[in-house]
């Protein structure tokens, strides 16, 4: 079997609605969960019961109340829960990458620019990041045409494959990827779905949620299941 690529343990976190009387939210508790590299493990459970929360635990977006996340990084282990902002930063460009719901464009960065940021940030050269965007963005079917603009300009699914790109670009050995098809059609759905078994089969340890069960079905190893969470006042 591949080794791991994250483990967590004893995982818990919730959160207080202040504007319902300060009702606690237990969204997870004591999770388990592990990832190999070359491994997809889709997430699994309706909607409320953690799926999103998890991933931006696993990115560090989040910091979980209790628990550990193990990423393996380089060769060394880095637990997220209470590593310094500075070694999240370091962990999130060159091991975990993150594909969200919503492209967070920049006003007058053209879309090719944004998909190279990830590897410009990691010392590649302008030139050799931005052949490697225009391949990716013609393989996602975003027109040459349209790369030297800004995305903010461009549709909800154009929108979305330029996310895609940029989550893919730097090869990531772990990817986290939250409903990466949501607003794709079949063509362009299926071009995903070839991506992200590309990225499996060069050995990426991949968490997402696919709410598509045909996609599910086309990437995924097993699933991994969330319950609904059950409000309890503040002690």
């Amino acid at each position: 079997m591949s080794e791991p690529m994250i483990v967590a343990s004893g995982l818990a976190k919730g959160f207080t609605l202040h504007t319902q009387g300060g009702t606690r939210l237990a969204v997870l508790a004591g999770v388990d969960f592990s990832v190999a590299a070359g491994e997809c493990v889709a997430l699994d459970g309706p909607s409320g019961s953690g799926k999103s929360s998890f991933l931006r635990l696993l990115y560090g977006n989040y910091r979980a109340d209790a628990g550990r996340i193990a990423v393996r990084h380089r060769d060394d282990w880095v637990d997220l829960v209470t590593a310094p902002p500075r070694r999240v930063l370091a962990v999130r460009r060159e091991t975990v990458g993150y594909v969200s719901q919503f492209l967070r464009v920049l006003p007058r960065v053209s879309a090719r620019m944004l998909v190279a940021e990830p590897l410009r940030a990691r010392g590649v050269a302008a030139d050799a990041a931005l052949a490697r965007a225009d391949a990716l963005l013609e393989r996602l079917g975003i027109p040459a045409r349209l790369r030297g603009l800004a995305p903010a300009t461009f549709s909800g699914g154009e929108q979305q494959r330029v996310n895609i790109a940029r989550g893919l670009i730097a090869d990531h050995p772990v990817l986290l990827l939250d409903e990466p098809t949501a607003a794709l059609d079949a063509a362009n759905r299926d071009r995903v779905v070839a991506l992200i078994r590309a990225a499996r089969d060069r050995g990426a340890a991949i968490v997402g949620i696919f709410h598509d069960a045909a996609v599910r079905a086309a990437v995924a190893d097993r699933l991994f299941g969330f319950a609904a969470p059950s409000p309890r006042p503040v002690g």
